[in-house]
């Protein structure tokens, strides 16, 4: 009997002691987020563009708000001004009439909710893929799928590029190289990827970025890496693109306005 009690007690001693703990984690005012990427892919005319804002939500919320009813223009060097309509309220904004310009300066504006944004930057060229090679014996295993993208940069110039690799319609993975060691030789992109299996169709991307922009792009890669996996670890800090508020400079928004030529690769997996 006395075992019996005693083992009563023991579990309403524990489930006594189970607490429900709320996570309190501090919240701050909704930014403006703008995501203004303008890729101009080779044999096309470049004129169909999109740039998407939405709004920084607290951490357990699934749900992205869009930035709805802004004014959306980009101006270029020689004072065309490109209007953005908004699609159905959806923080989308299209303009089917851009001129993309090779090394052409152009100026991203957004007026929303009483403050305007600005940004400027430089649509940067791209050398093509040349050839994707496969090696089936890949990755820190020995039996995944890598593959190489290869491309030649062009001797005498300071480049910067961004890869994009995966299945079309999926998030892909992002690598971002320079040319510092490799200037004007043939070099490649990389990716492996353990759930790669044969007859997958991969699209593959290369786009020329500006420095600051493979700076903006490095950062982020960097703190969005495989993590340990500890929820108690230093977060990482806000990173700020180009974009910058001219009525509120403490209101600042996140996201990045870049312009890019751009060569796309479809590849499938022997």
């Amino acid at each position: 009997m006395k075992k019996v009690v005693c083992i009563f007690i023991f579990c309403f001693i524990c489930f006594s002691c189970e607490d429900v703990i709320d996570v309190d984690l501090e919240t701050s005012e909704p930014r403006l987020v703008i995501d203004a990427s303008i890729s101009w892919e080779k044999g096309t005319q470049g004129n169909d563009q999109e740039i998407k804002l939405s709004l920084t939500a607290p951490y357990f919320d699934r749900d992205i708000p869009p930035a709805i009813g802004a004014t959306v223009t980009i101006t270029d060097s020689h004072n065309n001004v490109f209007n953005f309509q908004e699609e159905f309220r959806t923080g989308i904004y299209r303009n089917t009439t851009f001129i993309p310009e090779i090394n052409g300066v152009y100026t991203l504006t957004v007026s929303y909710e009483g403050e305007i944004y600005t940004a400027t930057e430089t649509l940067k060229p791209v050398v093509p893929i040349d050839f994707v090679e496969q090696n089936n014996n890949g990755g820190f295993s020995g039996d995944e799928i890598e593959l190489k993208a290869y491309y030649t940069d062009p001797e005498n110039e300071e480049n910067y590029y961004l890869f994009e690799f995966g299945n079309p319609g999926n998030m892909p993975t992002l690598e971002v190289y320079d040319d510092e060691f490799n200037n004007g030789n043939q070099i490649f992109g990389f990716y492996v990827d353990e759930d790669l299996k044969t007859d997958d169709v991969l699209r593959i991307k290369i786009s020329g970025i500006s420095q600051r922009c493979y700076e903006y792009i490095n950062i982020l890669l960097q703190q969005t890496d495989d993590d340990t996996g500890d929820p108690f670890e230093t977060q990482p800090a806000t990173v700020r693109g180009n974009c910058v508020n001219q009525t509120n400079s403490d209101n600042f928004p996140l996201g990045y306005f870049r312009l890019t030529e751009t060569d796309v690769f479809f590849y499938t997996v022997q």
